[in-house]
């Protein structure tokens, strides 16, 4: 059952990860998968297949915090996902992989806890009928990922979808946060209003 989660950040420590204009404080490729377009970060692309994952990272790491942001995940064909990854770290081989958690999105993973590239196993997921009456297909979409002491909280538009403890006490809870776009489809993410409370 879906419950609605507490808003319990605080303005005042809320940080803004993006400043609408540049990619400052950010890393990945800037190039053909990142751009920025109309004050938002856009991934992705509708004409050409994405050809593998890409993530496009903060420069600095987190550990407790309570992020917030929107997006908008649209496509047509292929696989159609994205998520945020976070307590990350880039892998070696391939270099353009993560490495950690991600709160996913897209179809038959929307609000769920992914690990990424380490268990490669979905660690929790809602309701997937639950979950297709929160979310706004091709629109715009408020997301929350909020990680203390190895509990995940995820929440969809407000209701809350994940409430997983960490049962491993050698999975980092630390890392970079990035955005992803999955590859293997004709998909493009936009992200917007990004802001985080370190705890």
């Amino acid at each position: 059952m879906l419950v609605t989660i507490a808003a319990l950040a605080t303005q005042k420590k809320r940080v803004s990860l993006f400043d609408g204009k540049t990619f400052n404080g950010w890393e990945g490729d800037t190039v053909k998968t990142w751009k920025i377009e109309d004050g938002t970060i856009a991934g992705g692309s509708l004409e050409e297949t994405v050809p593998h994952n890409e993530f496009l990272c903060t420069k600095k790491k987190y550990s407790n915090f309570i992020l917030n942001l929107k997006f908008k995940l649209t496509g047509h064909e292929g696989f159609i996902n994205t998520g945020v990854q976070f307590h990350s770290v880039r892998s070696k081989d391939p270099a353009y992989e993560m490495i950690g958690y991600q709160a996913d999105l897209g179809e038959k993973f929307w609000a769920s806890l992914y690990d990424e590239s380490r268990r490669n196993k979905t660690l929790i997921a809602p309701d997937s009928a639950e979950v297709l009456k929160l979310v706004k297909l091709n629109e715009w979409n408020d997301y929350q990922v909020w990680s203390e002491n190895g509990r995940i909280r995820i929440a969809l538009n407000g209701k809350q979808t994940v409430d997983y403890t960490e049962p491993d006490k050698a999975i980092p809870q630390q890392g970079l946060i990035c955005l992803q776009i999955h590859g293997g489809g004709k998909a493009k993410v936009f992200f917007k209003d990004i802001f985080i409370e370190e705890l």
